[in-house]
């Protein structure tokens, strides 16, 4: 008996440990889940035996079976109404005291377990003990448990197990707050970042606008440098302050000029652009007025119209294709006459093959006349002719001879004189240079002469008259020196205020005047923009006066249709045959243009095979290799006579020969006194 009562406590000893529980699998009547029938109760309680009974054979119980011990563990899993059916205790197979359930073949151990009575609220509900969470359905290995001669050991719970198997409302709720809180924060983020952008994008601007601002005063500021430089400069190579005032007159008027340049220009593009804003306004007028008179016209006069209006875009795209045809073969042509121009070569040939031409015409009319002939007196005609003919070559000739002669006789003049005038040049060349400079001095100055006295007469007057001022100041200064030691220090002091108040009210009366002056000039500046002004309205009402004229013309023009349809009949007409026109000459043109490339092609293949020509063109090689030659030379030459021309140095040493003369001559009286 004590052997089986120790085996009979093992049991209740393993199942009186708390198995892990969670409300999501196994919910109260707080969660508001549908309460559980007895026999789903029933089922674990035969699931539980099985896996108490397979404990020692070492098999792993199943899911369910585990769900019903941690039903059986924690009570509030119970549904309110099982606890009624509880019974009398009896007795299971291992000798445990057990409850057993109303009519079914369930039994629950005593030990460890929470007997419900009747009334008592459940665990976990209102009014209830609160039942511990824990990890669902923990993974229990049966084979690992120690196995002792009285029985099995105790069940340990493991430290975690799966996830749930079960997602139910509060899981997704969760999953739903928890994603909610990522969008939020993230959502946070972007803001943030979108307020800094905004930030900086502001401050971009602010920033551009002052380096705007900036930049201008820089450039000003590079200016008034640039000016102060210029200054610097002048001072540096001691310029008078004439010269400079010159300069800055020449500046002044040549900017005035440009300015109303530009004010010309700024007028005459606002005379285009209205121009064109004119124009257009016309062209979308006709084009309502067409529009109009479309929408009159009748559904066959539509259709012919669109039909035309096509028909005239496609010949109007055909005569620019054909225009650009003509001017590629313009352009062809140009460039081989170009081609021709340069080569002496293609001129002879071309000049060789004109006169084939004319030769071959030539044998075709005399064959033709040659057929005709029959009779003695074209015969006697032709050999007359023939005679007149050798007759003007044989005089031809001899003017050829004659021309020649004199042609070379000319060329030997011309050696000669170039001979001669290489000769010559030289120290002579530059006498007559210099005297020839001399020349144009004296007569500047003979020229200039006049005007020279007079302003020096003038200038001499002026320092005549600065003198006796001075000599009159200095003098009026004596005699109040003179008078000075009679004054008083009263009145001397007196005086001195008297002076103050008279210069503080002469640089009031300057500041007045130039206030005054300041003033005046803005006044004629507003009067002469006012001018301007008005001269542009004028300018502007006569334009618009001439607009309405135009306007009315158009208005009387347009109001007669009928007059309107028969010249644009007539003006399509025109354009029909111009355009017949233009193709036939473009077929002319055409031909031509095969015609001329074939004989150019053949001109070309003859010339090529041509033993002249190919000789021609090596000798036309050297002779451009020997041009460059004689340029090579005719540079080496002249940068070496350049080196070795003495003449400046001459002059130099001659100048300053003089000039030390001369400070000797004149170091000689000072030595002798």
């Amino acid at each position: 008996m004590a052997r089986r009562a120790q085996t009979t406590t093992t049991p209740s000893t393993q199942l009186s440990q708390p198995l892990p529980f969670s409300r999501a699998i196994f919910p109260t009547a707080a969660t508001q889940r549908p309460h559980r029938t007895p026999t789903f109760f029933t089922r674990c309680g035969a699931e539980v035996d099985s896996a108490i009974r397979g404990a020692s054979s070492a098999a792993a119980p199943s899911a369910r079976s585990r769900r019903c011990v941690a039903m059986i563990k924690s009570p509030g899993a119970l549904p309110s109404g099982s606890a009624r059916r509880i019974a009398r205790p009896t007795r299971s197979r291992l000798g445990a005291s057990v409850y057993r359930l109303g009519n079914e073949n369930t039994c629950f151990p005593l030990e460890g377990a929470m007997v419900l009575k009747v009334g008592q609220p459940g665990p976990g509900t209102k009014g209830g003990p609160v039942v511990s969470a824990g990890v669902l359905s923990a993974q229990i290995k049966v084979t690992n448990r120690p196995v002792t001669q009285q029985g099995l050991s105790g069940m340990k719970t493991g430290m975690k197990g799966p996830q749930r198997q079960i997602l139910d409302k509060s899981y997704f709720l969760g999953l739903l707050r928890s994603k909610i809180s990522e969008l939020t924060t993230e959502s946070s983020k972007l803001q943030k970042q979108i307020d800094t952008f905004n930030q900086e994008n502001s401050v971009y601007l602010v920033y551009e606008k002052r380096a705007e601002g900036l930049a201008g005063e820089i450039k000003d500021l590079q200016g008034e440098l640039a000016d102060y430089n210029m200054l610097v400069d002048k001072l540096n190579t001691h310029t008078d302050m004439e010269e400079v005032i010159q300069d800055f007159n020449l500046l002044k008027v040549q900017n005035d000029r440009e300015g109303q340049n530009m004010d010309v220009i700024f007028r005459d593009r606002q005379e285009k652009e209205e121009m064109i804003r004119v124009s257009e306004n016309e062209v979308d007028a006709e084009k309502q007025v067409t529009d109009t008179i479309l929408k009159k016209m009748t559904l066959q006069n539509q259709v012919k119209y669109t039909d035309m209006k096509t028909a005239k875009e496609e010949l109007l795209q055909e005569l620019n294709r054909c225009q650009q045809e003509l001017d590629a073969l313009i352009t062809q042509k140009e460039i081989l006459e170009t081609g021709i121009t340069h080569s002496q070569v293609k001129q002879e040939a071309l000049l060789l093959h004109e006169k084939l031409q004319k030769l071959e015409q030539h044998r075709d009319s005399m064959a033709s006349e040659n057929n005709n002939l029959g009779s003695t007196k074209e015969r006697e005609r032709l050999l007359r002719q023939v005679k007149e003919d050798n007759q003007d070559m044989a005089s031809m000739e001899q003017e050829l001879t004659h021309i020649q002669m004199k042609a070379s006789k000319i060329a030997e003049k011309i050696q000669q004189l170039d001979n001669d005038i290489e000769g010559y040049e030289g120290e002579q060349t530059q006498k007559y240079k210099e005297l020839k400079k001399k020349e144009e001095n004296m007569d500047n100055f003979l020229e200039s002469f006049e005007d020279t006295k007079a302003e020096e007469q003038e200038r001499n007057l002026q320092m005549r008259a600065g003198i006796v001022a001075l000599l009159e100041h200095t003098s009026r200064n004596m005699n109040r020196m003179n008078q000075i030691p009679s004054v008083s220090a009263n009145e001397l002091k007196s005086m001195q205020e008297d002076l103050v108040l008279k210069e503080t009210e002469m640089h009031k009366s300057q500041n007045t005047a130039h206030g005054l002056t300041s003033e005046s000039q803005k006044l004629q500046q507003d009067f002469q923009k006012v001018e301007k002004l008005e001269s542009k309205i004028k300018i502007e009402l006569n334009g618009l006066k001439e607009k309405i004229w135009h306007m009315s013309e158009g208005l009387c023009t347009y109001n007669n249709l009928n007059e309107f349809k028969a010249a644009g009949e007539e003006k399509k007409k025109k354009l029909l045959e111009d355009m017949k026109s233009l193709t036939q000459k473009r077929e002319t043109f055409k031909k031509a243009t095969v015609k001329m490339t074939n004989e150019y092609e053949a001109l070309k293949a003859q010339l090529q095979e041509n033993e002249t020509h190919v000789q021609l063109s090596n000798l036309e090689k050297k002779w451009q290799h020997h041009e460059k030659n004689n340029y090579v030379t005719r540079e080496f030459v002249a940068s070496k006579g350049m080196e070795s021309d003495y003449h400046h140095v001459v002059k130099n040493v001659i100048k300053q020969l003089a000039e030390y003369n001369k400070t000797l001559i004149d170091a000689i009286p000072a030595t002798r006194s």
